[in-house]
């Protein structure tokens, strides 16, 4: 592919932030010499920044500010009140993770700028993040997912209720996060309250789970309208469950299958799956759906991330790369599909 002028977001305003900087390091290892590259920083405050190509550092105060208006596809870089340059980006490839980013504000953001960029729009990435949203979408297309009931502040749901309602043990997660952030696992009525106050820090809405008993397995999706799937990866945890220690922080809780040890037809069936979910909820360019396989063969969805990790433990390129596409040929395929959609959509009318 021509080489691009690529505006690489990373960081946001967002509890996962610190995983969005490393998976952005991989991804800038990645584009390599082929493209120009401008790194764009949002901080923990929300602010906006142009970071020093290679190292993708996360101090504002070494940057320029940037400011970003809708004038279809030129951002302005300015420093001390005065505006400087405008960037003429090619593409955006958006590495943020969790809220504020992953969760179609930053993609109708881009949208409304005209850029082109990785991954789902708007509408797809919004409804992906919000669990609750995405399980009942899923399910009006008899897909199977986990069992769960939904509270917003004020509800009540005893323990004996959502036992009866769902089996014991339990998760309780915000319906807004990733990374396991805000997750527990509830075992016992004295952890009960707890959890539900816990999830309630991250979201105004949280989900109540049954705690699937089978193998964690995980499947990359990647293209516009006819995505493919990836071989199926297995996410083994020593853990009771797949916490964000366990994802980023210690080496020895858990590993990567890949692919998974699974029988063809389970394999195959799993792959059909992620697709089927993706083209449901209107997932174009990446996604990485993830499943639970059950002892007498069950499968169940369990979430859709639109903004997979791209760390060194991240499953999304090491699946890809397990299926014959190595990081530079993923990231590029992933630019080529995002200027491919931004084409197509933008020869739909706007006018009578």
């Amino acid at each position: 592919m021509p080489s691009l002028h690529v505006g690489l977001v990373y960081g946001g305003l967002s509890s996962e932030h610190d995983i969005s900087i490393r998976s952005a390091r991989n991804v800038r290892r990645a584009l390599g010499s082929r493209h120009r590259v401008t790194p764009i920083y949002i901080s923990r405050y929300g602010t906006w920044h142009i970071a020093p190509d290679r190292e993708l550092s996360d101090q504002p105060s070494a940057m320029r500010p940037l400011l970003a208006a809708p004038m279809q596809g030129t951002c302005t870089v300015v420093a001390g009140g005065d505006t400087l340059d405008a960037l003429d980006l090619d593409v955006v490839f958006p590495i943020l993770h969790g809220q504020n980013g992953e969760d179609g504000r930053v993609q109708g953001f881009l949208q409304t700028l005209g850029l082109p960029f990785v991954g789902p729009d708007a509408l797809a990435s919004a409804v992906c993040m919000d669990k609750d949203v995405a399980k009942r979408l899923l399910a009006a297309e008899g897909l199977p997912v986990t069992p769960s009931r939904t509270l917003r502040p004020g509800d009540v749901l005893a323990y004996a209720e959502a036992v009866e309602a769902l089996g014991s043990p339990l998760f309780v997660k915000p319906a807004n996060s990733g990374s396991s952030v805000g997750v527990t696992k509830v075992e016992r009525e004295t952890d009960w309250e707890q959890a539900l106050a816990h999830a309630f820090e991250y979201d105004r809405k949280v989900l109540v789970e049954t705690a699937i008993s089978g193998r964690e397995i995980e499947c990359a999706v990647l293209g516009n309208e006819r995505p493919e799937a990836s071989h199926p990866g297995e996410i083994v945890s020593t853990a009771q469950f797949y916490t964000y220690d366990a994802k980023y922080e210690d080496p020895d809780a858990s590993r990567m299958e890949v692919p998974a040890d699974l029988p063809p037809e389970a394999a195959e069936a799993i792959r059909q799956l992620a697709v089927r979910a993706c083209v449901a909820l209107g997932c174009e360019g990446m996604a990485r759906v993830d499943v639970f396989y059950t002892a007498d063969g069950e499968v169940l969805i369990n979430e859709i991330n639109t903004i997979p990790g791209f760390t060194d433990k991240s499953m999304y390129p090491v699946m890809w790369a397990h299926s014959g596409l190595d990081n530079e040929g993923l990231v590029d395929r992933l630019l080529q599909l995002a200027v491919d959609r931004h084409t197509r959509d933008a020869a739909i009318k706007t006018t009578r």
